[in-house]
């Protein structure tokens, strides 16, 4: 839930401030501040829960190394959308990336792992109401905040 507050959060703050400023309504931008302050926030939790989310991801060799290397790359996505040359690549990797995350989310479901405590008092397969909408937002705020139809190169 944290990661919707800011998300919203800051996009209404960066909107807001633009308005305020340039009087204009600058959507996209806004939109790519938002999920970048957001990767930021979601990138700390892979070094301040590494314990939690290598446990989401145990089926997997190297879950440790996957963790650390997976929270660099949201550092590096959070940088790449808001550089006019390279949003629209960092977009499109970045919805991949997403993508393939799911998996992890329903293997923590499904065995009630709680990456904040590292242990198994989550809240199971419930979760994935949750988690599953969320990421589809993601998505979809990524795609049109850097991809969509008639994106100027700000």
């Amino acid at each position: 839930m944290e990661t919707l507050i800011i998300l919203f959060g800051v996009f209404i703050a960066t909107l807001l401030i633009i308005w305020l400023t340039a009087k204009r309504l600058e959507l996209a931008f806004a939109g790519r501040v938002a999920i970048s302050v957001m990767l930021v926030f979601t990138a700390i939790g892979h070094f301040v829960f590494a314990k939690g989310m290598a446990m989401m991801i145990s089926f997997l060799p190297f879950a440790n190394a996957i963790v650390f290397i997976t929270g660099i790359i949201e550092l590096i996505a959070a940088i790449g959308l808001l550089l006019p040359k390279t949003k629209i690549l960092t977009g499109k990797l970045l919805i991949l990336f997403f993508i393939l995350l799911l998996p992890a989310n329903i293997y923590a479901a499904s065995h009630n792992i709680n990456l904040q405590n590292a242990d198994y008092t989550g809240k199971g397969l419930s979760y994935l109401w949750i988690r599953i909408p969320m990421q589809l937002l993601f998505i979809a705020w990524v795609y049109f905040s850097s991809l969509g139809i008639n994106q100027k190169s700000k």
